[in-house]
């Protein structure tokens, strides 16, 4: 219970349907004591929200003490995928290793046969396979897939999903119907340990590198065009903040670590059709070993587009999009779809062309 309306609600669904439900949120303590490390789903205003809305729904309450597998599992990541010239998202992570990964843990130590999330998301048992298949939500709007894309099958077997079969209005609707104090409460939208606007002053406050340096920014015939803030700062496909005027929109299409150098270009030139992907997980027991045709998305608000999946050796695939797609990003996650199947996915490591 993150103390938000769809942990809160999907708490209260579960205890409707009959199950025995224990309430529990994590605490993640703080990673400063100054503005930049205060805003979090787990601060402590939402975990007293949480408490509230376990006392209205009558359930016992307990907070996990998971901060030190936050910093080291997520926080850690985030840090150094950008030292590596890549964006990260540190919500799959934190899904994987943290939510259904320490917190899982702690939850069956205490006995208990699930844990229950406000993702939206399913989870189905296919009988003919003996697996479970996970699959988008109902609401196509707030899908939640994407980021779950790592579950493994054991940790698939101890996860509830109440809310993959409503839509956010329902939902909100059923909070009202609870009688739970946040069934107004605003969404939250940003990195949870983040709380700017900006991940820079960040990085900045706990890295040293010179990728936090600025640097030149080139055109793609090696023209010097102006000068970065550090090339941790920005990711592919950006257009706003690279403080050149030269009279049509200009966008990130490169970086080159080893000389701390951006390269941009015009928009056409961020659309891409092939790139590489490792650390692939199929939520199927049973791999794919050659090729399939699927619905790709490179990040969550992406659409989707189709493209041929295929593997290539030592652990990389290759994807090949129909048609270019914009702004294919090193860092973040290429997630395959069958219809409303999620088949699996990986990281997206190398764009080709």
């Amino acid at each position: 219970m993150s103390g938000g309306v769809d942990s809160s609600t999907a708490a209260g669904i579960l205890k409707e349907r009959g199950f025995e439900v224990i309430g529990a949120t994590m605490c993640l303590g703080r990673i400063h004591q100054n503005s930049i490390g205060g805003r979090r789903c787990c601060d402590a205003s939402s975990i007293e929200d949480a408490r509230r809305v376990a006392l209205r729904l009558g359930i016992p309450f307990y907070v996990f003490e998971l901060g030190e597998d936050f910093e080291k599992e997520v926080i850690q990541y985030f840090c150094n995928e950008y030292l590596c010239g890549r964006t990260p998202n540190p919500c799959i992570l934190c899904n994987e290793r943290i939510k259904f990964g320490s917190f899982l843990k702690k939850a069956l130590e205490m006995g208990a046969e699930y844990v229950a999330t406000g993702h939206y998301a399913r989870i189905e048992y296919d009988k003919t396979e003996g697996e479970y298949l996970l699959k988008k939500g109902i609401d196509r709007r707030k899908d939640q897939s994407y980021f779950l894309f790592s579950l493994k099958q054991p940790q698939l077997h101890h996860i509830l999903f109440p809310l993959g079969e409503f839509r956010k209005e329902e939902v909100r609707k059923k909070a009202f119907y609870f009688g739970l104090p946040i069934h107004n409460k605003p969404e939250s939208q940003e990195i949870c340990f983040i709380s700017e606007n900006s991940y820079h002053s960040f990085l900045t406050e706990r890295i040293k590198n010179s990728l936090l340096q600025p640097g030149p920014i080139f055109d793609q015939d090696g023209n010097l065009l102006g000068r970065h803030k550090g090339i941790a700062f920005y990711t592919i496909g950006q257009r706003r903040g690279l403080g050149l005027a030269k009279g049509k929109p200009l966008y990130v299409i490169g970086m080159d670590r080893g000389k701390n150098a951006l390269f941009v270009g015009e928009e056409r030139e961020v659309y891409r059709k092939t790139f590489v992907v490792d650390q692939l997980n199929w939520i199927s027991s049973k791999k794919v070993e050659s090729s399939i045709q699927a619905h790709v998305k490179i990040r969550y608000n992406h659409p989707g587009a189709e493209a041929m999946v295929s593997f290539r050796g030592e652990g990389q695939w290759i994807v090949q999009f129909k048609l270019p797609q914009k702004a294919i990003t090193p860092g973040q996650a290429a997630v395959f779809y069958q219809e409303d199947k999620l088949l699996g996915g990986g990281w997206i490591k190398e764009v080709m062309d």
